[in-house]
């Protein structure tokens, strides 16, 4: 199949005379403007964009070919988008390499010179595309539904790699949804225990009369309502691996009972009399501070020390940097999948408002905001507001810093536009600012371009 190149001018002639020099070694498709610019590139992403600057509603000026830059790269940051500028424009080129664009060519454009360029970046997004490829064939590899491409997970997951090995009890700290559970399976799954069980039971879950008998079993006639004997979770995942999660949960005669199997590999079922020695490895989990836990007297000491052989902190997903919007299009592609919806993207303010939420309920969260935005989506495209991270949700967490920069400018803005009468031009001078900053920060502040008299300009 030919190469797709998307052209984004609005002049026909042009177009026409890009059309004749490309379509025998390329798919041409055309835009005219931002929109069907946007729509176009959503719809079938090509291998590489033409960008013409000067675009209406005004083709004298660069901001619409800038907010159109923006705007791909919001959707695909890796991109490949040529900028076409008049020699005039060449400043604004220059920006708009600095922004995100591939390369830029000057008007009149000379083909032998543009096909050049075209085969150079065709040939840097086949080799960006089997590098994404390999790696990510090798993350589906190690660590099956563990996802992360920042170099915090890349150090968690060369920490498993390493401990998987081993037989020495794992401590798993990170708050709720971090994927602690998943971390559990990982290090069972790459351990030489994978072909034993895998058995996770939550602390918190299971009321604390029937812990200790769910642990380590109990012999018949043990209390009220034991017909027979029972065996528990340890020796079920004999020869395997017993995951507890919430293990600060656990009550001080539990901790004293799991203390000893720690040291000795043995234990008593409840009213049982007989040592029972199992195989068994443990990997525990908590979004408790254990060490608090042990100043005020609810956590063993010397527990802690024998569970913390080998300690891994899953970070919160506010602190894992680009993996938020990685593992958010990871989670679109598979709802979309199963919705039947395959075409579906993030819309440029979805993908602003992702990293600037908070994520409380970190992975997990994610999860069902996409989920939930596959559901409500009306058109091509996933909103912050499909994803309820619209202004009126954005984190209440937020640094107070950002916080108050945000109502500042945007206080700044509205005021500048009022005495401007809603000119842009003007209003960016005001302000001392470029236009095509004052339409990146109204977008970025939710600022609606009603409000700008654009008709005036």
């Amino acid at each position: 199949m030919k190469p797709k190149v998307l052209i984004v001018d609005d002049d026909e002639a042009i177009r026409t005379q890009m059309k004749w020099a490309l379509s025998q070694d390329y798919e041409v498709h055309f835009a005219e403007n931002r929109r069907g610019a946007l729509e176009a590139f959503e719809a079938d992403p090509p291998a590489v964009t033409l960008l013409d600057l000067g675009l209406p509603p005004r083709p004298n000026e660069c901001d619409e070919g800038l907010a159109v830059l923006s705007d791909l790269l919001a959707v695909d940051s890796t991109a490949k988008i040529i900028i076409i500028s008049g020699q005039g424009e060449k400043r604004n080129a220059i920006e708009a390499v600095g922004a995100g664009a591939y390369d830029f060519l000057c008007k009149p454009v000379e083909m032998e010179e543009l096909r050049l360029l075209l085969q150079r970046c065709i040939h840097v997004v086949e080799l960006e595309k089997e590098y994404r490829e390999l790696q990510q064939r090798q993350l589906s590899d190690v660590f099956e539904d563990m996802l992360g491409t920042s170099p915090q997970m890349q150090a968690v997951f060369a920490f498993i790699r390493k401990v998987a090995g081993t037989n020495a009890p794992v401590l798993l700290l990170g708050e709720s949804g971090t994927g602690k559970e998943m971390a559990a399976a990982a290090i069972h799954r790459r351990s030489a225990r994978k072909d034993g069980p895998f058995v996770a039971i939550n602390c918190n879950a299971i009321p604390e009369n029937l812990l200790e008998s769910e642990l380590f079993g109990h012999e018949k006639g043990a209390f009220t309502g034991a017909h027979i004997q029972r065996k528990g979770m340890m020796e079920t995942a004999s020869g395997g691996t017993l995951f507890l999660d919430e293990i600060g949960e656990l009550p001080p005669a539990i901790q004293v009972k799991l203390l000893r199997f720690l040291q000795e590999q043995r234990f008593q079922r409840v009213g049982g009399r007989q040592e029972i020695q199992i195989d068994t490895r443990l990997v525990a989990a908590t979004n408790a501070d254990l060490k608090q836990l042990i100043e005020n007297g609810k956590f063993r000491e010397d527990l802690y020390f024998r569970l913390a052989v080998v300690t891994i902190r899953l970070l919160p997903l506010r602190e894992r940097g680009e993996d938020i919007v990685f593992l958010a299009r990871e989670f679109l592609q598979r709802y979309a999948t199963q919705s039947g919806r395959t075409k579906l993207v993030f819309a440029p303010d979805a993908l602003r408002a992702m990293p600037r939420y908070s994520w409380p309920g970190n992975v997990r969260e994610l999860q069902n905001r996409v989920k939930r935005g596959v559901i409500m989506a009306s058109g091509s495209r996933v909103t912050a507001k499909d994803l309820e991270l619209d202004q009126d949700v954005v984190s209440s967490s937020a640094t107070t810093l950002r916080q108050a920069r945000e109502h500042v400018e945007r206080e700044m803005i509205e005021q500048a536009l009022k005495r401007n009468s809603g000119k842009i031009t003007s209003a960016a001078a005001d302000l001392g600012i470029s236009r095509p900053t004052l339409y990146e920060l109204m977008e970025k502040l939710g600022i609606a371009k009603e409000r700008a008299n654009t008709n005036i300009e």
